[in-house]
């Protein structure tokens, strides 16, 4: 009953829109996070920080955790269990356990317009993600990551250009624009039939 009425919701763009952004203004407000846009949508099932910056259309999957001093750009995608940690204990002080230690200022990761995050990938505190890039699921990302690239793998390293200069530069006029408002990708609710073998 209750996917049903799901499916006939998002059916209708405009009402799905009214009420997904009612909702995430309710997270927000529940969650305490004060700097995420009310387009963004932040799953109810993810560690996010308090003071965490997402722009329009950012969206958070289950199971991210996103640390302290990270700023998510316009249109970024975060799979289930992305995690943006690290970088808060000081680990070089001789004579003394790190647990003792206390910690370094935790240094800014900004993860820039359109960039799409994989599967349980960890993208290191301080780094920064360019605009239009892909990380593959499971990379973890210890260096910036320059604009309009695939990365992928442990450390992280190129793979390939997500376009040739003459399409990054249409691509680019277009996240100069205003907002663009679109159409979301239905969700998969169940398994798809696997054809015979």
């Amino acid at each position: 009953m209750l996917t049903s009425l799901r499916l006939a919701i998002r059916r209708h763009e405009k009402i799905y829109r009214v009420l997904r952004r009612w909702r995430q203004r309710y997270r927000n407000w529940r969650k305490g996070l004060a700097h995420v846009h009310e387009t963004a949508y932040i799953h109810d099932r993810t560690d996010v920080h308090k003071g965490t910056i997402a722009h329009e259309f950012a969206f958070v999957n289950y199971g991210c955790t996103v640390g302290v001093n990270v700023e998510l750009g316009r249109y970024v995608m975060l799979a289930p269990l992305v995690a943006i940690v690290g970088g808060d204990h000081r680990v070089h002080d001789p004579g003394v356990p790190m647990i003792f230690s206390g910690r370094e200022e935790v240094p800014r990761t900004v993860i820039e317009d359109d960039v799409w995050i994989g599967y349980g990938a960890i993208v290191m505190a301080g780094v920064r993600v360019g605009r239009g890039a892909v990380v593959a699921a499971g990379a973890i990302v210890t260096k910036d990551v320059p604009p309009y690239e695939i990365h992928g793998g442990v450390p992280a390293r190129k793979l390939a250009d997500r376009f040739t200069p003459e399409q990054r530069e249409i691509h680019d006029r277009m996240l100069n624009g205003p907002t663009i408002i679109g159409r979301f990708a239905p969700p998969i609710l169940e398994a798809r039939p696997q054809r015979g073998i």
